[in-house]
């Protein structure tokens, strides 16, 4: 089987990926690993990505499904979770097209639905160590005095773009964008909303018990 899992920002798609890459074999296609790997490996994909990068603009839908089309190649027949592709309904369609042509095909797309208020708290009460980088959370992971990062004393902080205001923005940007990709699989019949609050073995065995139907 292969799926698809997609969600606003902090709803926890990253550690979920790796969960389920871990314990049911999936191979793992995230377009930020590939592309940085792409990149570093100076591939001709890999070359236009970094001058485009380079100009301050973004890495084209071709670019990136090219990327995801070569390590599709890759897997054979071995299932696959694509965890930040595709992020529009273009890249969506782009996205079948491609596979269709190796026989393959999307089997679930799996939304982690969140609240949006929860989300805020979420991204805003991270810290960062202004001297070692060491992150935080107020909440989940709090240091043991605040403002005072527990690994090397140096001062904690909130990035600029941890605020509110930076973090509902971005919301935006994503319900304008992503968001749609919502319809785009409901309306191809695999569209499955898995809620996603709760401890992080709580939503994978909810995200499992998909995947295993």
């Amino acid at each position: 089987m292969n799926i698809l899992l997609f969600g606003p920002p902090g709803a926890g798609k990253g550690t979920q990926s790796a969960l389920l890459v871990e314990k049911n074999g999936f191979a793992h296609i995230s377009t930020g690993d590939i592309l940085r790997a792409a990149i570093k490996n100076k591939t001709s994909l890999g070359i236009k990505a970094k001058e485009t990068i380079d100009r301050g603009d973004l890495v084209s839908d071709e670019i990136v499904t090219g990327l995801v089309d070569e390590v599709v190649d890759t897997l054979e027949n071995k299932s696959f979770i694509l965890d930040g592709f595709p992020r529009t309904v273009v890249q969506a369609e782009n996205l079948d097209k491609l596979l269709k042509n190796k026989s393959k095909k999307v089997d679930k797309a799996i939304f982690l639905d969140v609240e949006k208020d929860f989300l805020v708290k979420r991204l805003s009460g991270r810290r960062v160590c202004k001297n070692c980088g060491a992150s935080y959370h107020v909440d989940a992971m709090p240091t043991k005095v605040e403002g005072v990062c527990d690994k090397c004393g140096g001062e904690t902080y909130q990035r600029k773009d941890d605020s509110v205001e930076a973090i509902e923005k971005r919301l935006e940007v994503y319900e304008s964008s992503t968001a749609p990709l919502k319809d785009f699989y409901e309306n191809k019949g695999i569209l499955v909303k898995v809620p996603g609050l709760g401890s992080m073995d709580e939503v994978y065995n909810r995200l499992n018990e998909v995947v295993s139907s």
